[in-house]
């Protein structure tokens, strides 16, 4: 299991410096008991409180590129405090690290007050994740009963179907604003169909579209007076 040890004092005193080589040395005695492959040793300075801190946005990186399962740290205050303390918590379960620190001699138990707020937390998520596909719905649904048609309209939705384009169809943007559709509904209907859009990015195409519009118009307006 590939790990990332982590270290952290609050101040920069000497006396601190003591106590993250102290940690250091405990947690890889904690990595060779349970036979951890450590990827990268972290050390830093830094208040608990504080969210945005360099070593962490490291750890999470790592993470995220090493496929990182365990995160070693000598107590849950060592990682962090406060709000802190639990976003991160809630960020970690999230990607699926174990977290072992030297005041469990194992795996962290978190207590029955943070375990209730992140069960909160993913509650929240869950509802607002719901929330987020009924407004996609709903335009589709809209859209659909207008007389769109995305199997018609739509093209390359073949071997490409359900990746994110990063091209947006300023053609349907256009096709569904005449249909009477919000910016907001025209938006989640092509997020509905694999196009990563938001709903100000539709408002500034067509709004675009409407000044390009205009400008040729102008131009080829011919004066006979």
């Amino acid at each position: 299991m590939k790990a990332i040890i982590y270290c952290r004092v609050s101040t920069e005193k000497e006396s601190q410096e003591t106590s993250l080589a102290r940690q250091e040395e405990e947690l890889k005695a904690l990595s060779e008991r349970y036979q951890f492959q450590v990827v990268d040793t972290i050390c830093e300075q830094a208040s608990g409180y504080d969210f945005d801190r360099p070593g962490i946005l490291e750890i999470l990186e790592k993470i995220k590129e090493h496929q990182i399962q365990a995160l070693l740290i000598q107590d849950e205050t060592r990682l962090a405090r406060g709000n802190a303390k639990i976003a991160l918590l809630h960020v970690l379960f999230k990607l699926g690290v174990k977290i072992y620190t030297i005041s469990h001699q194992g795996e962290l138990q978190i207590s029955e007050a943070d375990s209730m707020v992140l069960k909160i937390i993913s509650l929240v998520e869950e509802y607002q994740r719901k929330l987020h596909n009924s407004k996609i719905k709903r335009g589709m649904e809209r859209a659909v009963r207008a007389g769109y048609r995305p199997e018609q309209n739509l093209s390359n939705r073949g071997e490409n179907a359900g990746r994110e384009r990063k091209e947006v169809p300023l053609e349907e943007i256009i096709r569904l604003r005449n249909m009477g559709l919000t910016f907001s509904d025209i938006a989640a209907t092509l997020r509905g169909f694999g196009y990563s859009v938001s709903k100000a990015t539709v408002h500034r195409r067509f709004q675009e579209y409407c000044q390009e519009k205009q400008v040729d118009n102008k131009d080829n307006h011919v004066n006979y007076k």
